[in-house]
């Protein structure tokens, strides 16, 4: 990046050279294996996040390592924004904390939500809450549905949004909602992420009880026609409640990147309103 800046200080590049080369640096080649899109929150809000699952476990400790090797400076690492590894499990999340403990000494910290399993990778803050973006409110029918809620709360938190949350609250004991709800209101949150398996039914009653967008999460919890999440799809799916939103199956992930979306559009209305 500097020797692009010092090529159109220097009067060998014009403006417009230079903003492509440094669009195609923002995204960087790691060994073949994977790219790093670097300006992702520029652009979206919301930082750059590597799957981990799907992965060889040496391909995604290349991908790490060379990231940091690229962003070392005179033994020093000051990351533009967090690292967030998604679907990593705990066994992973050890190797990679012995392969990685090196950075430690560089001032690089880890922080592994094991429910969500998740691994942040952060210098300064693990979060920094935009003061102008709303609340989200979080819920989910039943304990089972913990982990896929957490994915989204760690996301949401991640993009600099606050979360409130409640959970083991479903439609089995529907009295424990009510109060819930309306706290979130009286918190004047601006959306829902509702995870729930089984019959996936609580998304549809909070649907129709709020003014504002629900996010529904089908979970892969329940059996027989129930199983793998596929009924509570397809009742969300089917919903007669209006201002439902329907997320894939355990998709915590994709829900709150969509909940950001809004919390971000939304705040940015009201600044251009303010003038």
């Amino acid at each position: 990046m500097k020797e692009i800046l010092k090529s159109l200080a220097e009067g060998k590049i014009s403006i417009e050279e230079c903003e492509t080369l440094l669009k195609a640096e923002s995204i960087r080649q790691l060994d073949d294996v994977a790219q790093i899109d670097t300006s992702r929150r520029d652009r979206t809000g919301f930082p750059e996040a590597i799957l981990a699952d799907s992965k060889d476990y040496e391909d995604l400790l290349t991908i790490i390592k060379r990231y940091f090797e690229k962003e070392e400076s005179n033994g020093s690492i000051e990351l533009k924004s967090n690292i967030i590894i998604t679907r990593l499990s705990k066994e992973r999340y050890e190797l990679l904390n012995e392969d990685l403990a090196y950075l430690l000494d560089k001032g690089i910290k880890f922080d592994y939500n094991k429910r969500a399993k998740i691994l942040i990778i952060y210098t300064d803050a693990l979060v920094d809450f935009n003061p102008e973006y709303g609340k989200i409110g979080l819920l989910t029918a039943g304990t089972s549905d913990i982990p896929i809620a957490e994915e989204a709360k760690v996301i949401v938190e991640q993009g600099g949004c606050e979360v409130i949350s409640s959970y083991d609250i479903g439609v089995a004991g529907i009295h424990r909602l009510f109060p819930q709800i309306a706290h979130m209101v009286e918190e004047d949150v601006c959306a829902f992420i509702v995870c729930a398996g089984m019959e996936g039914a609580l998304p549809s009653v909070v649907a129709g009880l709020v003014d504002v967008p629900v996010i529904a999460v089908p979970t892969s919890v329940g059996y027989g026609v129930g199983a793998d999440g596929k009924a509570a799809l397809y009742s969300m799916l089917q919903s007669c409640a209006p201002g439902l939103s329907v997320v894939n199956i355990d998709n915590g992930f994709g829900a709150g990147v969509f909940a950001l979306t809004i919390a971000k559009n939304i705040a940015k209305k009201v600044k251009m309103s303010k003038g």
